[in-house]
C-alpha cells in the first residue's frame, strides 16, 4: 500500500512541475499579439475616462509582471497607474462608469471596495481598473488578454500535466537508481521555477500572461540545470559500467588452454 502511495505521489508532482511549465507555455502563446501600451496611450486613457481631473502622480513601467521588472516585450506587460489623491470621493468611480458608458467601453464590472466601489471597464484591448486603497484613487491601465488566453493556458496546463506524470511513470519502470536519479534532477530543474509560478498565481490569478515570472530566473537557472544535466550522466554512467564482486570473479577465471585439454 506505502509503495502504491508513492507512485501516486511522484505522478502527482510530476504532474504538477511539468503542468506548471505547460502552463506557462500556453499562457506565453495565448498572450502573443497583446495590444501594445505607450505613454500617451495611458494618458490619453486617462484622460478620456476622467476629464478634469488631474493625477497627482503615476508611473509607467515596461515588462512588468507580479512585482518583477522584465525587459520591454511586446506581450502585453507594459502597466500604467494614475493617481488621484487621498481623499475618499465616491463621484471619481461614478465619473468613471458614465464615461465609459457613453464613449462604448465594454465589460463594466463593479470593484466592491471600502468606502467606495470602483470600476474594471475594457475597450480596444486595454483595461482600466479604478480602485481606492490607502493612498487615495489609483487608475491601473493594462493591456486585456486576447480571447484565446484561458483556452491556450488551459490547454497547456492539461498538455503539461499529461506529460509530467507519463514521464515519471516511464522512468519508474526502469532499473534503479535510474527512477531517483531523474526523478531528482527534474525536480530541483523545475521546482524554483513553478513555486514562483504559484506563489503568484494564488494572489492574482490569470488576470495577465504569468509565462515571465520563467523567464526571470532562467538565466540563474540554466548554469544549475548544466550542472545537474553534468551529474545525471556522470552517475548513469558510473552505474552502467560494470563493477563489484561479479565483474571481479569474471576476470579471475583463468583462461583453459587446447593443450590442457588433450592431455586429459
Amino acid at each position: 500500500m506505502r509503495h502504491r502511495l508513492r507512485g501516486v505521489a511522484m505522478l502527482l508532482l510530476g504532474a504538477m512541475l511539468v503542468g506548471t511549465a505547460g502552463l506557462s507555455l500556453g499562457s506565453w502563446y495565448g498572450g502573443r499579439g497583446t495590444a501594445p501600451l505607450s505613454v500617451d496611450r495611458a494618458q490619453d486613457v486617462a484622460a478620456e475616462l476622467l476629464p478634469g481631473a488631474e493625477p497627482t502622480g503615476g508611473m509607467f513601467v515596461r515588462g512588468f509582471r507580479y512585482g518583477v521588472v522584465l525587459a520591454t516585450d511586446d506581450f502585453g506587460s507594459a502597466q500604467a497607474e494614475f493617481h488621484y489623491g487621498v481623499r475618499a470621493d465616491c463621484a471619481l468611480p461614478d465619473q468613471l462608469r458614465r464615461n465609459a458608458a457613453s464613449r462604448g467601453w465594454q465589460n463594466l464590472h463593479r470593484l466592491p471596495g471600502d468606502p467606495c466601489d470602483g470600476w474594471r471597464v475594457e475597450a480596444d484591448g486595454l483595461v482600466a481598473t479604478l480602485t481606492h486603497g490607502a493612498t487615495g484613487w489609483a487608475l491601473n491601465v493594462t493591456p486585456a488578454a486576447p480571447d484565446r488566453f484561458l483556452a491556450a493556458t488551459l490547454l497547456g496546463t492539461l498538455l503539461g500535466a499529461a506529460a509530467g506524470a507519463a514521464l515519471f511513470w516511464l522512468v519508474a519502470r526502469r532499473r534503479p537508481p535510474v527512477p531517483r536519479l531523474v526523478r531528482t534532477l527534474v525536480t530541483v530543474a523545475m521546482l524554483p521555477g513553478a513555486a514562483l509560478t504559484w506563489a503568484d498565481l494564488l494572489p492574482d490569478g490569470l488576470a495577465e500572461p504569468v509565462w515571465p515570472i520563467w523567464r526571470a530566473p532562467a538565466p540563474l537557472l540554466v548554469p544549475l540545470w548544466l550542472v545537474l544535466l553534468l551529474v545525471g550522466l556522470v552517475v548513469l554512467a558510473k552505474w552502467q559500467r560494470p563493477t563489484g564482486p561479479a565483474a571481479e570473479a569474471t576476470t579471475a577465471v583463468p583462461e583453459t588452454s587446447p593443450s590442457a585439454g588433450r592431455s586429459g
